[in-house]
């Protein structure tokens, strides 16, 4: 479902010359996994995702989704993905409802058919005591499920998180977490970065961590600890970054 081979991702810096954000990047995702890729703060992660969403062109390598190519076919990589983060804006003058409406129709979605995906999306994340509140009284965990189903609106086979519970209590990051699992047990295609160890154990199988645009180790979680003699996630990750 997402195929990344080699990918490279280069600025130039007036004082460092070349800088690779990116350098070298594989894995791979399959439909119905929660994929971790795990990494410090300026690791490559969020570069490596932009590049997915095709918000950034790659300097070299290949990187599919969902069959199409980010560099080549990126409107139909858009029509196939819906993007968290924790920086997703809100818009304070309209609904929870307007909002999630709004980008169904920018995904062609209209008429009845996206009245009955509108319907499904606020029931299955409880919305819909707030579907007619606007943006600027919304909570916290108000704002984090609209966002969701913004992500969500279109039914894209595939998903991505960008460190979606940052600066979120405790129980809204739960809340985000079960979601997450929801969708993965629709057979959804995750990409789940962060740096919060217990989430990549509550959620993901395999996992990539990354550093300095490098992939230090990538695979199943039970097979690394076992390759590193090192059972304790947190650990392993420190012990990886040298």
């Amino acid at each position: 479902m997402i195929h990344v081979e080699h990918l490279t991702k280069s600025f130039r810096d007036l004082r460092r010359g070349t800088v690779h954000a990116v350098n070298d990047v594989s894995f791979d995702a399959q439909p119905g996994e929660v994929f971790g890729l795990l990494g410090p703060n300026g690791a490559g992660k969020t570069t490596t995702l932009r590049i997915l969403c095709t918000v950034l062109k790659p300097t070299s390598g290949v990187a599919t989704v969902a069959g199409f190519d980010v560099f080549t076919q990126p409107e139909r990589v858009r029509e196939h993905i819906g993007f968290l983060s924790a920086n997703t804006a809100i818009y304070d003058r309209m609904t929870a409802w307007e909002m999630v409406e709004y980008f169904g129709k920018l995904y062609a979605l209209g008429g009845e058919q996206l009245r009955l995906r509108l319907e499904h999306v606020f029931e299955s994340l409880a919305m819909n005591d707030f579907r007619d509140v606007l943006g600027a009284k919304m909570s916290t965990g108000m704002r984090q499920k609209v966002s969701i189903a913004r992500a969500i609106v279109h039914d894209p086979p595939v998903l991505i998180f960008d460190e979606p519970t940052l600066g979120l209590d405790v129980l809204v990051a739960r809340a985000v977490l079960q979601n997450v699992e929801r969708l993965r047990e629709q057979g959804k295609c995750i990409i789940y970065s962060t740096h919060h160890m217990r989430e990549v154990e509550k959620l993901c199988r395999r996992v990539a961590i990354i550093n300095q645009g490098k992939i230090l180790a990538h695979g199943v979680l039970d097979d690394l600890r076992r390759e590193h003699g090192e059972q304790d996630l947190e650990e392993l990750f420190f012990q990886l970054l040298g």
